[in-house]
């Protein structure tokens, strides 16, 4: 099965316009992302999908390959779907642009799911969190599950509810942005409208959630700082000096 990853980059970020080329100790934050995406072993092939200009350039000088796409699409999703109809794939993974401390493991974390249990149509990950400042920062993204490890619900909010919030019951999940899915499922999700909780949180993995399909979340012993604001690029600074 050929398995095929997209990094979607877009240049207008709300928070932090710009992001994925800001410099981070002389490199483009997509750079660190892309360098550790490529030392996965599952990925066949990998692709940077950007609808500007300055971003392609970039890519392409320190040597990715790269695809100019619309620059219509609400979602990152969306533009993984123009980028895969013209490539043959089986699976295909989205991989955040603006993760520089990406474990090259946790790609194939997500994507070994899918290759072992052909049932499974989209897979994810979740990192514990340790840290109340975490739990209760809208930022950083939780999600729930059930026994079977099949997200219930995903929140900009703490949950499950801190009411009772105990050390021994300290029982919460960070989700991890990256996403595993097989190439027929990406084009099922693409063609749903956008849900009411999707909307509400402004969440796009509500969506198949919200429609009755499942997805699989698998814990990773590694974590990421995303950068999404001005405030986490120098935080990052920080940890690449350590």
């Amino acid at each position: 099965m050929k398995v095929l990853g997209i990094i979607p980059a877009r240049y207008g970020s709300t928070r932090f316009e710009g992001k994925v080329l800001a410099d981070l100790c002389g490199k483009p934050v997509v750079q660190y992302t892309w360098e550790r995406s490529r030392q996965s072993k599952l990925l066949d092939e990998l692709i940077i999908a950007t609808d500007d200009k300055r971003i392609y350039d970039r890519v392409r000088a320190f040597g990715a390959n790269a695809v100019l796409t619309s620059s219509a699409h609400k979602t990152g999703t969306d533009r993984l779907k123009e980028v895969v109809q013209s490539i043959e794939a089986d699976i295909v993974v989205n991989i955040q642009g603006d993760e520089p401390f990406l474990h090259p493991s946790m790609i194939d974390d997500v994507v070994f799911p899918l290759l072992r249990d052909k049932s499974l149509v989209m897979a994810t990950l979740c990192h514990k969190i340790k840290d109340l400042e975490d739990l209760n920062d809208p930022n950083i993204v939780k999600v729930v599950f059930d026994k079977k490890g099949f997200a219930l619900y995903f929140s900009r909010s703490p949950i499950p509810s801190t009411f009772n919030l105990q050390p021994s019951t300290f029982y919460f999940y960070k989700h991890i942005g990256i996403y595993a899915y097989t190439k027929d499922f990406l084009f099922t999700i693409t063609s749903l409208p956008q849900s009411k909780l999707e909307k509400l949180e402004r969440l796009e993995q509500l969506r198949p959630i919200e429609n009755g399909y499942k997805i699989k979340v698998i814990e990773t012993k590694f974590d990421t700082i995303g950068i999404d604001t001005p405030e986490d690029l120098e935080k990052a600074k920080e940890k690449l000096k350590t």
